[in-house]
């Protein structure tokens, strides 16, 4: 039979032609074909899936960059004494803990 030699990357693969296929016969399944709905979504979709996660994650690190700084900010305003400096007022603040855990 011919050899055929397919190389992509890394890879090289060297295939044997053995005989003529008809095309009635049925083409026999070698096990590499993954028809499971979590692959087929990831070759359709997961562009767009990964693009959403991604802005989803900025918007909750830029949040949370945010409210923490609005949270030492209201603390400078009530006349506390500043993270920098010592202080430690920030950790009474509800909308400090909020940008922390968001």
């Amino acid at each position: 039979g011919s050899l055929i030699t397919l190389s992509c990357l890394s890879h090289r693969v060297v295939c044997q032609v053995i005989s003529s296929a008809v095309p009635s016969d049925p083409i026999p399944d070698n096990g590499t074909s993954d028809s499971s709905w979590i692959t087929r979504l990831e070759n359709n979709y997961g562009f767009y899936i990964g693009l959403g996660l991604a802005v989803f994650s900025s918007f909750l690190i830029g949040s949370s960059v945010i409210l923490k700084k609005k949270g030492l900010l209201r603390l400078v305003e009530k006349g506390g004494t500043r993270a920098g400096d010592g202080g430690h007022g920030y950790l009474k603040d509800w909308l400090w803990w909020a940008g922390l855990l968001t």
